[in-house]
C-alpha cells in the first residue's frame, strides 16, 4: 500500500475530534453489516440520518484493515483525507446543504483513472510516484455526486491483460480460493466489492475487464455503450473499442452509480445525448415473449466443460422469466481482425515512445503489442476498420430479431494466480495473452453494451458470470434483464468465506 497500513488506533485517532471513540467502537462492531448492505440502502439511511459519512467510512476502514492484506485489493488507501471528506459531509448535511446521489458512500477508485491529489501508478513503475492534479471524468462526477475516495484499486501493468498483478503493488487474490486470480483489468475493483471493502468502486473495459474480473468475484460488472460514459480526453476519440463504467454487488446498486457517472460530453464526439438519471428508473418488468438468441460455440471458441455446464444450464431461467430463448449466433470472424489490429495500433499510439525510452520497463506481453503495432501498415488499419464496420452491421441485424444474445463472460474458471494468461483451453493451445478472452472482447468489438451477471459456482467453488448483450445503446434494457435474472437466481448474494 502507498502509506503504512493504518492499524485501528491509528484510524480511531485520526478522527476522534470529528466524532466519539466510543461510537466508532460500536460502529465498528457491526462493520460487516454495514459494508455488505446495499449501495441503494446505505445512501438512503445516509440521507436520513441514520448513518453518518463517518460512521460508513470507519466500517469500511476496519473492513480494508482486516481483509485487505489477504487479497491485496486497494493498494493505494488516503484514510486521513477520507476521514476529513467525510466530516465534511456531515457537516453539510447538518447545515441542510443540498446532497448528491452519492453523499458520504466511499468509493475506491481503479489505479488506471487519475485521481486529484493521490497517487496514480497505472501499474507501471513508471509511474510508481506520480501524482495527477487533475481528476479523471469518472473521478469528478462521484466526487460531485457526493461520493468520498478512500483508495485505488489494483490493475495489471497499464491495464493490460485479464489478470491483475503489476511490478508496484504485486499481484490481487480472488476472495473465493485465494489461490487464483480475480481477473482483471478492474480485478482490484471487483475484489474491492465482494469484500465489502468499499459499496462504490470505478473500472473500464477494453477487452471485458469489467466483465470478466465480475464474473471471477461473483459480482455485476457492465460495459456501457460507448459515449454512455465519455472520456473528453481519449488520445482516438472515435474509437469505440475502450469505455470507463463500474461494478456492483448487485444491479441495482450498478445502475444507482452508473447515473451519477453517465451522461453527455460535448467534449466527447460519441457522446450520448442521454442524462444518467434514466438509470435510477424501476428495473423491473415483463419479458414474456422476448426473444433471446443463446450462443452456440462462438464460430470455434474453446470453454471450459465447468463454465459451459453453469452456463448452459441457465436456459431454463430465461425460459423461466418468459423468454423465447433459441440457439442463434452471428458470424464472428471480423472481430479477430478487427479488435486485434485496433488494440495493438492504439498500444502503440499509446506507449511506443515511453518504450523506447524505458525498454525494460514493460512487460513483455503489452512490449509485444506494441511493437505488433508498430508495425502495422495504412493497408492493415483500412481492413480491421472494414472488418469492424461489418461486424457491428453483422451484429446489429442479428439484435433485429433477438432482444438479447446470452454467452459465458469467460471461457473459463478463475485459474492459479501464478499464471500470467491461460495458454490452453479445453485442448486448445493459445498464441496470445489475449486469446482466452473472446467470449468477452468479441463482445467489445461490437460495442454493444453487455452485463457479465452472477451464474452459479463450479463444484469446486468457483464463481462463474452469465454474460448478457443488448441491442445498440440500450443499456438499461440490459440492466433489465440482468436484474430480472439475479432475481431469479440470487446466486450473487453468496459471499466469500474470508470475508
Amino acid at each position: 500500500m502507498s502509506e503504512n497500513h493504518p492499524t485501528r488506533r491509528e484510524v480511531l485517532l485520526g478522527m476522534a475530534g470529528a466524532f466519539l471513540l466510543e461510537r466508532t467502537l460500536e460502529t465498528q462492531a457491526i462493520a460487516p453489516s454495514v459494508c455488505f448492505m446495499s449501495t441503494v440502502e446505505m445512501a438512503r439511511m445516509i440521507r436520513t440520518k441514520k448513518l453518518s459519512a463517518r460512521e460508513a467510512l470507519a466500517a469500511h476502514l476496519k473492513q480494508i484493515e482486516r481483509v485487505n492484506p489477504e487479497v491485496n485489493a486497494i493498494v493505494t488507501l488516503v484514510a486521513e483525507m477520507a476521514a476529513d471528506a467525510a466530516a465534511k459531509a456531515d457537516e453539510m448535511q447538518a447545515h441542510k446543504e443540498t446532497l448528491g446521489p452519492l453523499h458520504g458512500l466511499p468509493v475506491a477508485h481503479k489505479d488506471l483513472l487519475e485521481t486529484r491529489g493521490i497517487r496514480t501508478t497505472f501499474g507501471s513503475l513508471l509511474y510508481k510516484d506520480y501524482i495527477p492534479t487533475e481528476d479523471d471524468i469518472v473521478v469528478e462526477r462521484m466526487r460531485r455526486a457526493g461520493a468520498i475516495t478512500i483508495g485505488k484499486t489494483n490493475t495489471p501493468e497499464f491495464g493490460a491483460g485479464s489478470q491483475t498483478f503489476n511490478k508496484v503493488f504485486g499481484t490481487t487474490h480472488n476472495p473465493y480460493d485465494l489461490t487464483k486470480t480475480c481477473g482483471g483489468s478492474s480485478g482490484g475493483a471487483a475484489v474491492t466489492l465482494a469484500c465489502g471493502l468499499a459499496p462504490v468502486v470505478s473500472g473500464s473495459d477494453t477487452g471485458g475487464s469489467l466483465r470478466n474480473p465480475a464474473a471471477f468475484c461473483n459480482v455485476v460488472g457492465f460495459r456501457p455503450s460507448i459515449g454512455r460514459v465519455p472520456n473528453p480526453k481519449a488520445a482516438f476519440a472515435w474509437s469505440t473499442l475502450s469505455t470507463s463504467g463500474c461494478l456492483g454487488r448487485s444491479v441495482a446498486d450498478l445502475a444507482f452509480v452508473l447515473s451519477t457517472i453517465a451522461g453527455p460530453d460535448s467534449r466527447a464526439p460519441l457522446s450520448i445525448n442521454e442524462p444518467g438519471e434514466l438509470f435510477v428508473r424501476p428495473l423491473g418488468r415483463s419479458f414474456k415473449g422476448v426473444r433471446v438468441a443463446w450462443f452456440k460455440d462462438l464460430g470455434g471458441v474453446p470453454f471450459d466443460r465447468r463454465v459451459r455446464t453453469v452456463v448452459d444450464g441457465h436456459r431454463k431461467t430465461f425460459e423461466s422469466l418468459g423468454c423465447i430463448v433459441e440457439q442463434a449466433e452471428p458470424d464472428f470472424g471480423p472481430a479477430e481482425t478487427a479488435f486485434r489490429v485496433l488494440r495493438s495500433w492504439n498500444s502503440a499510439n499509446t506507449y511506443a515512445a515511453r518504450l523506447k525510452e524505458h525498454p525494460d520497463a514493460f512487460k513483455d506481453t503489452l512490449k509485444g503489442e506494441i511493437e505488433e503495432g508498430l508495425r502495422l501498415t495504412g493497408v492493415d488499419l483500412a481492413h480491421a476498420e472494414t472488418a469492424h464496420g461489418q461486424l457491428w452491421r453483422r451484429f446489429q441485424v442479428f439484435l433485429e430479431k433477438y432482444a438479447y444474445f446470452v454467452l459465458p463472460t469467460t471461457q473459463l474458471p478463475a485459474f492459479d494466480v501464478n499464471t500470467p494468461y491461460p495458454t490452453e483451453i479445453a485442448g486448445v493451445k493459445f498464441d496470445n495473452y489475449i486469446d482466452w478472452m473472446k467470449s468477452c472482447w468479441y463482445i467489445s468489438a461490437t460495442g454493444n453494451p453487455a452485463a457479465s451477471v452472477p451464474g452459479g459456482f463450479t463444484p469446486e467453488g468457483l464463481p462463474v458470470g452469465v454474460q448478457i448483450v443488448g441491442r445498440d445503446k440500450e443499456d438499461f434494457s440490459v440492466l433489465q434483464m440482468a436484474h430480472a435474472f439475479e432475481q431469479a437466481t440470487g446466486f450473487g448474494k453468496k459471499r466469500p468465506g474470508i470475508v
